[in-house]
């Protein structure tokens, strides 16, 4: 027990003594496990976001939405690519939403269907707004209540009245309250009935904001854009909670006799929709991660150079200590506390500066990172596996160092 406690002293001793290059040796290792910690955290955080907004809506939330997406092109984003990040180039048409509607399993839905066109308020035009077209049961869908004014009824499909998000009402009107005013779009005037409460997140979505949306009766939009505007996702709910899984199937083969056997539609339950956004998050977050954790190794490899120019400049120390009785495994362990503190350190300060970039994550960004301790149990093991695995091979190279030759290197 003493041999070891003195070994690691002097394995401690030895790393403080070259304090400039320790760092710089245990730098790779601080960036890789600063890097996979950040990462996985992040990817956890925006799952539980999802899952956390899913929930929020119910477990019994019918999505149904194109399956073919492409990404956005060009260096303008549309409001397509602002509210699912994604271009629809799917088949979800308004004969899918009278289907919906008119099934006799679905006690409500709503479409979310894009509308193009500039808006223009008292202060201009509102350009970080969009519009959608949507129906009277949206609120009740998501669970979103108004701060003010009424949502539209369904006898208002084809009326011009909006429901706004706050900072749409903000900026249009630099007002809190603005009930009753109007902006115009498409070159006709739109009465404001009511503004939402603030949105925590938006529908289904991570990219856009709906506290910057104008929500209009999906007639409207219809007959605005002359039956062209896409629409993105219908949200529907079951009339029985507990047949949500089947009334789901249902409605998917429904969906796909009408449209000849195959209609380009996916309908997701509120669990199926985790389900789905959990397997692309977690591929995306190990594909990154397993790029982030190439530093770790860069990191080892590091430290195994730097160990062994430390045996070549510590010969003559070498000689001294085998020729005063030091066996060839307590040299050998020396030279392996060495490299373990190296890595074992730069571990340390890699979760330390990892929680640190979280919380100026969670503090700056919509961002809501999740550190869980298995992964930094991962990253303190992975740490110390590198500084062992690394410092086997200087260790040995120090251990077999004849002591005559070794006394002679001065």
């Amino acid at each position: 027990m003493r041999l070891t406690a003195s070994h690691l002293k002097a394995g401690v001793d030895s790393v403080r003594g070259a304090k400039i290059r320790s760092f710089w040796t245990m730098l790779g290792v601080v960036i890789g496990v600063a890097s996979v910690i950040v990462i996985v955290s992040i990817g956890e955080g925006i799952k539980q976001q999802i899952g956390g907004q899913i929930h929020h809506y119910g477990d019994n939330l019918i999505i149904v939405r194109p399956t073919q997406l492409g990404t956005g092109t060009g260096d303008k984003p549309t409001n397509s690519n602002l509210i699912s990040g994604l271009n629809v180039n799917g088949t979800l048409g308004i004969k899918d939403i009278s289907a919906i509607k008119s099934n006799p399993d679905i006690a409500a839905s709503a479409p979310l269907t894009i509308a193009s066109g500039s808006l223009k308020g008292d202060y201009g035009n509102y350009q970080d707004g969009f519009v959608i077209g949507t129906s009277s049961d949206l609120p009740s869908l998501i669970n979103q209540s108004l701060a003010y004014g009424l949502f539209f009824r369904e006898d208002d499909d084809d009326v011009n009245v909006a429901i706004i998000g706050q900072h749409a009402s903000e900026v249009m009107f630099s007002a809190d309250i603005p009930l009753g005013r109007s902006f115009t779009f498409h070159g006709e005037r739109f009465i404001v009935r009511g503004i939402f409460n603030q949105f925590n997140s938006s529908p289904l979505s991570q990219q856009a904001d709906f506290n910057n949306a104008i929500f209009i009766p999906n007639g409207v939009v219809e007959r605005l854009t002359k039956n062209t505007a896409p629409t993105y996702e219908i949200l529907a709910r079951s009339n029985d909670d507990s047949q949500t899984s089947q009334v789901a199937a249902k409605l998917k083969s429904q969906l796909d006799k009408a449209h000849g056997g195959d209609s380009g539609l996916a309908v997701l339950t509120g669990n199926q929709n985790i389900t789905a956004s959990d397997d692309i998050l977690n591929l995306l977050t190990r594909l990154v991660a397993g790029v982030a954790a190439i530093s770790l190794f860069v990191g080892g490899v590091g430290i195994m150079n730097v160990m062994l120019v430390s045996v070549s400049e510590r010969l003559h120390e070498i000689g001294i200590r085998k020729a005063v009785g030091a066996t060839n495994g307590q040299i050998m362990s020396q030279f392996m506390i060495e490299s373990t503190v190296l890595s074992v350190t730069g571990g340390v300060i890699g979760i330390a500066l990892a929680f640190i970039i979280d919380l100026a994550l969670t503090a700056f960004t919509s961002l809501k990172p999740s550190i869980s301790w298995e992964i930094v149990l991962l990253a303190s093991g992975v740490s110390l596996i590198v500084g062992v695995v690394f410092g086997t091979v200087p260790a040995i190279q120090a251990a077999r160092k004849d002591p005559i030759e070794a006394l002679r290197s001065e």
